[in-house]
Order: C-alpha cells, then structure tokens, then sequence
C-alpha cells in the first residue's frame, strides 16, 4: 500500500466483517478499489466472543479485498460499537488563575482531562470526551474559546464510555491477523459521516444503523454529535423469531426474512403461501407470507420503540421535535421492506433509507452503495479524510510545536464536518489514541 491516498476500513460485525479499500479521485470523490466480505463468527452483539474465529474471519475479508483490488494490505481503520458502550453528558469548569491572559489549548485540555477523571463502573473507561459548546464567565453559547478573555471556562461534553477489556480484544484480533491499527471511530459516527448531508447534521437528524446484533443511534444538531447509543437488539432477533415462529432452520429463517419478510403485515393477503423444503426426506412446510410479517413486525416494533426511548433520552418533548430532518434508517436491517412507513407511524417523525453515495464516485456498483455497507464506506472516509488533514496540516505543526505527538488523531474526534475540528479536540484525542495502543502492548 504505498499510495499514501489509499485507505482500509474494516467492520467488524456481529453477522459480516468486511473488508473495504478506498482513494480519492481527482473530483474529491471516493472511489471503491476492492471490498471483501466474510461470515462473522467470533462475534455476539457487536463483541468479540472467540478471538481464533475473529482473526480468521478478519483474515478471510482482507484476503477477498486484496484479490479484487490487487493491493496488499498493511494497517486498517476499525470502527467498535457494541452493547457496551454508552454516553452521557457532563459539564464541567476551571478557574483560570489570570483571567489578563487569553484562553488557550493549555485551558482546554485541562478541561477536558478533569472530564477524564469521572469515576466510571469499574471496568469502564472513558473513550472520549467530546466538547459540545462552552461558557465564558457566564457567557453562553461560545464555539471558540481559543483567544477569549475570561476567569472561568465552563463546558457541555459528550462523553463516550466503554469496556476496556471488549475494546483491547478488537485490537488484538487485528495485531493477530498480521495488521497495524491506524485509527479507531465509533461505529454510529462513520455511519452518519457516509449517509448523512451537512445540512441534516445542521436542522438535526437522528441516524438508526440496525445491524445484525446491535442497533447504533446518533443524534446530530447544529452540525455536532448530541448523543450516541447502542441498542443490542439488531436483526438477528428477527431470524431467531422466524426460526422459532415458523420451527424452521436458520439459514431458512434468514431467507425468508430478506426474500418475503415485510414489517406490516397488512399488506400481505392471507392466501400467500411460501412453501419450505422439508429436512432430509420431510415433507415441505407452507407458511403464509400474513403470519411472517406478523412475527417480524412484533419484534421491529419493539426494536423500534427502544431506540424511540433512546431519542427521547437525549432531549425533552420539544427538543425531539427540533430534529427537523427526522430520522435516517441504514445498515442491513434498513433494507426490510416498509420498515420506512413504519418507523414513521410509530414515532411521527419524517423517515429515509440513508444510503452511503454521499460522498462516493459515480461510477461506484449498486453493491457498494447498499445500505449494508455504510459503515464501513464511512470508516474509509474517516480515514482518508484523517490523512488529507495530516498531509495539510503536517508541515505547519511540526513547525510550532516540535515536541507534539505522531500517533494519529482518532478519526471519532471528527463527528463527519467538512472543515477540520478544533485543534484543542485533535490535541485530546491524540494522546487518548497513544494510550489505546499502549493498552495493545500491556495486552502482550
């Protein structure tokens, strides 16, 4: 991978981890080198429940994107998700001793490093603490505190908290299967940056990625990410409820569900059949198409009224109804049909099946732009992205501050902007990234 252009990101899933390699064309679009996808099994709700069939899987998508592009493969851009993590919001202040002096980087990363001492559950660890807006001696509503006069800094933050253990296992796996980690983001904020526009992020939006083992939420207002969620429902359940709906194997299950699953059962006639061969010799079962819509809309819509709950969480009544670009469905799960009409119903807010074209070329196969593959076609962008803002801003850092850290920025510092973020954030989240892969090396 010598082009410095070229960018791999992999999701790890609970059902698919895949595999996919990007650059940017000459129109600032991204174009889709290779993509390689293999069956997750070493996976359960987002976590890494059996690190040999991880490496494995992880190896085999590698391998598929290397043949279909004919590029070998070096480091990767993770995403991690997962019923484990969850955020909270916090605020915080310092007095400054000299308030003659302007606020600087130093004022902000003492703020943030105080965030960074809350006590968590044990086995929890902040990951990342996100600046929302901030006050200036009672002044509210300050994006820039940099250059400000003021005695006392105060902030909103949105703080991301996960298990230290689920998280070094990912980066294990990746070391294992003979790969660098260059970055890590939070799942639900690569997604947002590949299916969302700048202005849904500014009107507010809520992005639902339902995936197999867990459903991921973030919420965007005025172009900043509010609040994230995992929901460990996903559409697995779906298939575990037709397989036992229907007494049926999973593999059936699961074609059902994608070939004549519907979430409203209204619109299937009662003299629908789909005829099911019987195991060796048995005779076939017929199920009616009335009775699977039945079983998958019980289950979406509990699905549904849980991450409902969750975009209730963030905000009161009158908040939710400021998310004036509604709600944006993607992941596998988002291609049920009428999911759309009825993700609607259920909370009354607008509703679209968000897919990852965004920012991709023209010339870019159906397969890629799938709802499916919208994760890791955000993680690509995240990480080129990530390099254009080194290569830029390289030369100029390394002029001013000789003794600043290498280890790239974490890509989840940038919730999807198109100008870069502060730098104060970037600093934070430099040293968060040298103390992950300190964790890996401890883990040896």
């Amino acid at each position: 991978m010598e082009n410095e252009n070229i960018a791999v990101g992999l999701d790890i899933g609970t059902t698919k981890i895949v595999a996919m390699i990007g650059k940017t064309n000459e129109y600032g679009k991204v174009e889709i080198l290779g993509i390689g996808k293999s069956k997750s099994l070493g996976v359960h709700r987002g976590v890494v429940n059996n690190i040999t069939q991880t490496i494995q899987s992880i190896q085999q998508a590698v391998q598929d994107a290397e043949t279909s592009s004919g590029i070998k493969i070096m480091e990767v851009v993770v995403g991690i998700a997962g019923q484990h993590i969850r955020s909270l919001q916090h605020s915080d202040y310092i007095t400054r001793s000299n308030s003659d002096e302007v606020i600087d980087e130093e004022d902000i990363d003492r703020l943030c490093n105080q965030v960074h001492k809350l006590v968590m559950l044990p086995g929890e660890e902040i990951l990342h603490v996100l600046p929302q807006d901030f006050k200036v001696d009672g002044q509210a509503e300050v994006k820039e505190p940099i250059g400000m006069y003021g005695g006392r800094l105060e902030a909103n933050f949105h703080v991301v908290v996960g298990q230290v253990s689920s998280i070094r296992n990912v980066g294990r796996c990746i070391k294992s299967a003979g790969l660098d980690l260059s970055g890590i983001t939070l799942e639900p904020l690569a997604s947002a940056l590949a299916v969302l526009s700048q202005e849904e992020k500014e009107a507010g939006v809520a992005l639902i990625d339902i995936g197999g083992g867990t459903s991921d939420l973030a919420i965007f207002k005025d172009g900043i990410i509010r609040h994230t969620a995992v929901i460990p429902f996903g559409g697995n359940v779906i298939t575990e409820d037709i397989k036992e709906g229907c007494s049926i194997i999973e593999k059936q299950a699961e074609l059902l569900k994608i070939k004549f699953g519907s979430a409203w059962p209204g619109e299937n006639k009662d003299n629908e059949v789909v005829s099911i061969p019987g195991l060796r010799g048995r005779e076939p079962k017929e199920i009616t198409l009335k009775n699977l819509s039945k079983i998958i809309h019980a289950r979406v819509v509990e699905i549904i009224e849980q991450i409902y709950l969750e975009i209730n969480n963030y905000g009161h009544e009158e908040q939710k109804k400021k998310l004036i670009a509604g709600i944006v469905l993607t992941g596998g799960g988002a291609q049920l049909q009428h999911l759309k009409q009825l993700v609607e119903y259920i909370t009354g807010m607008d509703t679209r099946i968000g897919y990852p074209n965004e920012h991709l070329a023209g010339n870019s196969d159906s397969e890629t732009t799938s709802p499916l593959y919208a994760t890791a076609v955000g993680l690509v962008l995240n990480s080129l992205e990530q390099k254009e803002r080194t290569v830029a801003t390289g030369s100029s850092e390394s002029a001013e501050e000789p003794d600043s850290d290498s280890t790239a920025p974490l890509s989840v510092s940038d919730p999807g902007f198109e100008e870069p973020k502060p730098i104060e954030s970037k600093r934070f989240f430099d040293k968060w990234a040298e103390k992950f892969k300190e964790f890996l090396d401890n883990a040896e």
